[in-house]
């Protein structure tokens, strides 16, 4: 799928198109492969589980997810820049966007300028979708919900007790919606761990479920992941699906062909 220039993403978000938009501050850059450490978010050499589940306690209760059908009339248009050693995104529909994770403490900001490069801003937030708990994901989510009030936030219920949010967070998973986009539960790598795709425009946003590696599509990180077992059951359940685009937290996207690149990695589990 071809990148579009921040020219042609606004004249069509003007118009109403559906657009999905991978955004950071400045020049677009290439993703960094180089791990981090979802407790601290700072990169690591070190081997051995550091993992650490965050303390704060959320309750689960909220308006349920939307039932709409998933995906919009249009193919999306996509841009992406790192966030230090980890990706953000933004995705936008006529008037209001969602953020799909959330980066480490202090990358709000950089959420904020993406934002208003595209003539858009937080009170046009009105979901958060965290794909799973780790720190790198969840660190700005405080920030983020205070900037945009009125932002409804999303999570796999059972990575919700474990992450800090200002206000309630709404359980997720299979058969979900949120915002005309697809949820897919991917349990593995954490116990709630999920993915967002549009089935329209080819695009799969698969936080840390897959990642990217000289050029093509590696499993979730086994030094970081709760149950590898599971979390490659998580693969082959995504090798069932169609994306031309996949997307991750860590790791250089893969443009045409990813589904295929997907199955190819779950068959060799």
């Amino acid at each position: 799928m071809p990148r579009v220039s921040r020219r042609t993403f606004l004249r069509d978000f003007g118009q109403g198109t559906l657009a999905v938009a991978i955004l950071g501050v400045g020049v677009v850059a290439c993703a960094s492969d180089e791990e981090t450490d979802p407790t601290t978010g700072s990169p690591t050499t070190s081997t051995g589980p550091t993992e650490t589940q965050a303390s704060t306690t959320q309750a689960t209760t909220a308006a349920p997810p939307s039932t709409a059908e998933p995906g919009g009339a249009e193919p999306v248009a996509w841009e992406r820049v790192v966030l230090g050693g980890v990706s953000a995104y933004v995705l936008v529909r006529g008037g209001e966007a969602l953020v799909v994770d959330t980066g480490n403490p202090g990358d709000a900001g950089a959420i904020a300028a993406s934002l208003e490069g595209l003539g858009i801003g937080w009170g046009n937030v009105s979901h958060v979708v965290l794909t799973h708990l780790h720190r790198d994901h969840v660190g700005s989510l405080g920030d983020v919900m205070e900037a945009a009030p009125e932002a409804v936030g999303f999570a796999g219920e059972p990575d919700i007790p474990s992450i800090p949010s200002p206000r309630t967070l709404t359980p997720v998973g299979d058969g979900d919606t949120v915002f005309g986009l697809e949820i897919i539960a991917t349990p593995g790598h954490t116990p709630g761990s999920i993915v967002v795709r549009d089935p329209v425009g080819g695009l799969l946003v698969a936080g840390d479920a897959l990642r990217g590696e000289n050029g093509g599509v590696v499993g979730a990180s086994p030094r970081f992941s709760d149950d590898m077992d599971l979390a490659n059951q998580s693969i082959k359940k995504l090798a069932e699906l169609q994306f031309d685009t996949v997307v991750f937290g860590h790791g250089d996207p893969v443009v045409g062909g990813a589904s295929e690149q997907v199955a190819a990695l779950a068959a060799s589990l």
